[in-house]
């Protein structure tokens, strides 16, 4: 009887900490310690690739950290999505400033959640790395793409698992957020792995695109928050953000949110179609980018973790 309600239980609990292997445990204090113990902070890899948005990571990768991030990707521990969604939400929070603040009690708030002057009008979001609101919507969690021979591979989209877990954390706490898995990826692309810095930019350089009728839905956001559970060299955020900019700057008038929302059906944007609107030449695409100050002050990128070395070269 014992040994039957061990293995029942075995398949309820977890075998071990992602992090150090301590039994019983999803992540043990120490380990999420390690991951969120931390105020994120701005990271930047060295060289910086042109075109990157400000991105915040909650952690160092090394350690404890690697192991977790490894364990959830690789290991199929699908469990860890959750503390790693809560890192990632801190690193969004950082980011966003007092946009993802939730109101103070007994001020009047919008339906979107931001607060009201006592005038009646909106306030801005605003703090440390953001700028004026480009929309009136939640704050738009957009998880970098894997490829669908990763996702076969794995069994499961680790970043799009972790930022939905990082949504639900952030409207938990007052902050109106939703995941657009609008990213999709247009061509094939060689293993980075072994790829320098500028090996990686020219190997993801028109890579990505926004799905059809994607763009309509990053324009209504408050913010957009390019996501994913590691950033090494920078690369395919660079690429991730030069799609969404080209994209949204193709719009000439933003049309009702709601009805694209009621077309779109699934708020992750699973169900839209795949298009052909991202610019393949990303020197022409970073020299566009000049003049659309408006767009870029809408995209800035969260990260669960980043080298140690681009929270040592942090030039804030």
């Amino acid at each position: 009887m014992r040994g039957w309600w061990q293995d029942l239980t075995d398949l309820v609990l977890p075998a071990e900490c992602g992090g150090c292997g301590r039994p019983r445990t999803v992540l043990c204090p120490e380990c999420r310690a390690a991951l969120s113990g931390a105020a994120p902070r701005r990271v930047r890899p060295d060289p910086e690739p042109p075109g990157l948005p400000v991105v915040h990571a909650a952690a160092p990768y090394e350690d404890e950290v690697r192991a977790t991030l490894l364990a959830h990707k690789e290991r199929g521990a699908l469990t860890l999505a959750t503390p790693l969604g809560t890192a990632l939400a801190g690193a969004v929070r950082a980011g966003t400033g007092n946009l993802c603040l939730p109101a103070p009690e007994g001020l009047p708030t919008a339906p979107d959640g931001r607060l009201r002057g006592g005038n009646g009008q909106l306030r801005p979001g605003g703090g440390h790395g953001s700028a004026p609101l480009s929309g009136t919507g939640p704050v738009l969690l957009v998880p970098l793409p894997s490829s669908r021979w990763a996702v076969r591979a794995r069994g499961h989209d680790p970043a799009r698992r972790i930022a939905l877990a990082a949504a639900g954390e952030l409207r938990r706490a007052g902050t109106p957020a939703r995941v657009l898995a609008v990213l999709r990826q247009r061509r094939a692309v060689a293993d980075q792995a072994g790829l320098n810095s500028r090996q990686r930019l020219d190997n993801l350089a028109g890579a990505l695109e926004v799905a059809a009728g994607g763009a309509r839905l990053l324009a209504g956001g408050a913010r957009v928050v390019l996501v994913d559970d590691l950033m090494t060299t920078g690369a395919s955020m660079t690429e991730a953000a030069r799609a969404v900019r080209a994209a949204v700057a193709r719009i000439d008038s933003y049309p009702d949110i709601d009805a694209c929302v009621a077309e779109a059906g699934e708020p992750t944007g699973e169900r839209m179609t795949k298009t052909t609107t991202a610019d393949t030449d990303r020197t022409q695409a970073t020299r566009g980018m000049a003049g659309m100050g408006g767009v870029d002050d809408m995209i800035c990128a969260a990260v669960v973790a980043a080298p140690p070395d681009s929270f040592e070269k942090n030039r804030n």
